[in-house]
């Protein structure tokens, strides 16, 4: 094996193996349909009672957002890391290499969901996964400005 593989599975393997969970989480399993109802379940238990159909519906709306900002930030860091390799310093090719690719990966994972029962494939969740990606490179820039590594 080359000295060059084992530098490439270090930088390239995290984001294949968060692409490939990202890309399961699009199963039937959890949909809004299905998450709705271990929510209600967690939020009753956690206050006492459970919410009603509108605050809960904005709650559980609210939180699939999220998840869609979080998973593509992940995703967006660690294919900057890897595009990086360990070169220090922040370049806008890598940001932009690494907010298109998550792109790619979110476009893919919004195609995938139409054909799954109970999602919807929406090209507004691409652009919050591409958002979540880029607020990945922005944090990365702020962090290499911050401790100059």
């Amino acid at each position: 094996m080359s000295s060059g593989r084992p530098r490439v599975i270090v930088h390239w393997l995290p984001p294949i193996v968060w692409a490939a969970c990202v890309l399961s989480f699009s199963s039937d399993a959890l949909s809004a349909a299905h998450t709705g109802v271990w929510l209600a379940r967690v939020v009753a238990e956690v206050i006492g009672h459970p919410l009603p159909p509108r605050e809960f519906n904005l709650l559980h709306f609210l939180l699939r957002k999220a998840a869609h900002l979080t998973e593509y930030g992940i995703l967006g860091a660690l294919l900057f890391r890897a595009l990086r390799a360990g070169a220090p310093g922040w370049r806008w090719g890598w940001a932009a290499a690494a907010v298109v690719l998550a792109g790619c990966v979110a476009a893919a994972d919004e195609w995938h969901q139409f054909f799954i029962p109970y999602r919807t494939g929406s090209p507004w969740d691409v652009l919050l996964d591409v958002t979540g990606a880029a607020l990945a490179q922005f944090l990365a820039r702020l962090r290499v400005n911050l401790f100059r590594s």
